[in-house]
């Protein structure tokens, strides 16, 4: 007999998380005026609006964050990461930053000019504040079918919300 599918590691940490009553998510959603960027993330028990933050870290990557070297200057880890870098992509030259959005915002502040029009495929909210912030203007290619879907799944996600 064959096992069903099972993930291949064992999680390391848990967080507790607070669970709130149909009530309690119809007043938080009321008082964000229904705004999910308005909601505390306290208040939050499935988060479908980030993948930031939401998955566990494994072993490895516990151990790389205790082994950490945090020096100001000519840190070990500064060059373990350049080394990387340079074994993986081939760059001599890059800008470590934290998070897609601000690699993001770098990119765009040497690509995007004043009155650019820049295509997409539906952008994401901060691609798109990116964009505007420089006098440019973001461009929705999406299909109007695609639309229609996501009105949908959207619609679905706020029954879920309230019930």
């Amino acid at each position: 007999m064959e096992f069903p599918f099972a993930e291949s590691f064992k999680i390391k940490m848990v967080e507790p998380i607070k669970r709130t009553t149909l009530e309690e998510r119809k007043q938080i959603i009321k008082e964000a005026k229904y705004n999910l960027f308005n909601i505390k993330s306290e208040n939050v028990f499935v988060d479908l609006l980030t993948d930031s933050g939401t998955g566990a870290m494994s072993q490895q990557q516990w151990a790389e964050l205790m082994l950490g070297d945090e020096s100001y200057a000519g840190a070990s880890s500064y060059y373990k990461m350049k080394d990387a870098i340079k074994k993986i992509l081939g760059f001599d030259y890059y800008l470590p930053t934290h998070q897609g959005r601000a690699a993001e915002n770098v990119l765009f502040s040497v690509l995007v000019k004043e009155g650019n029009l820049v295509p997409g495929n539906s952008h994401f909210d901060t691609t798109k504040g990116h964009i505007e912030i420089r006098k440019a203007t973001a461009i929705d290619c999406t299909i109007d079918d695609a639309m229609i879907q996501q009105n949908i799944t959207l619609l679905k996600e706020m029954l879920i919300l309230i019930n």
